[in-house]
């Protein structure tokens, strides 16, 4: 549909406003969730099958490294269905959501790899592993102020639009 033909039915809604909102709910941002959660799923129930498959016990940091990261794979999998059974535009809290997902999952796998390598390897690894867990956290946090910005500007825009119906 046009950007004129549908003004025409929303005289009312800021352009920017409709843009944001058309591009949340477009086909090509759906696409992006299933496939977040089709990787995350996959990922659970492939750690799930190699864990269950496994001729001997696992040591105990195995087993807690597996739980941890299948507990991640189905979070993702979760958010993605909640974010595609949403039947509204979510003023970018998907946005927000994911990237929170996306900070304790970096943080919690940089120190889990971080402490492995210090109890495993030389001081040198350690630090090597901490810097990387750094790295990812420091773009994780990056991404959730970013969303939060957008979700605020989002939510400032409907604002001014309920006022202005008022």
């Amino acid at each position: 549909m046009s950007e004129k033909h549908h003004r025409a039915h929303h005289p009312d809604v800021p352009a920017e406003l409709e843009r944001a909102l058309a591009t949340e709910v477009s086909v090509r941002s759906r696409m992006r969730y299933v496939a977040v959660g089709l990787a995350g799923g996959c990922a659970a129930a492939l750690i799930v099958a190699l864990w269950a498959t496994e001729p001997a016990p696992l040591p105990a940091r195995t087993q807690a490294a597996f739980a941890g990261m299948i507990t991640i794979g189905l979070a993702w999998a979760a958010f993605s269905c909640w974010v595609l059974t949403r039947r509204r535009p979510l003023f970018a809290r998907d946005r927000v959501l994911g990237a929170r997902l996306a900070l304790v999952a970096t943080t919690a796998t940089g120190a889990a790899g971080t402490a492995l390598a210090a109890a495993r390897g030389t001081a040198g690894g350690a630090l090597a592993v901490g810097l990387v867990g750094a790295c990812l956290v420091g773009a994780a946090g990056t991404l959730l102020a970013r969303a939060q910005s957008r979700r605020r500007e989002l939510l400032r825009l409907r604002e001014t639009l309920r006022r202005g119906a008022s």
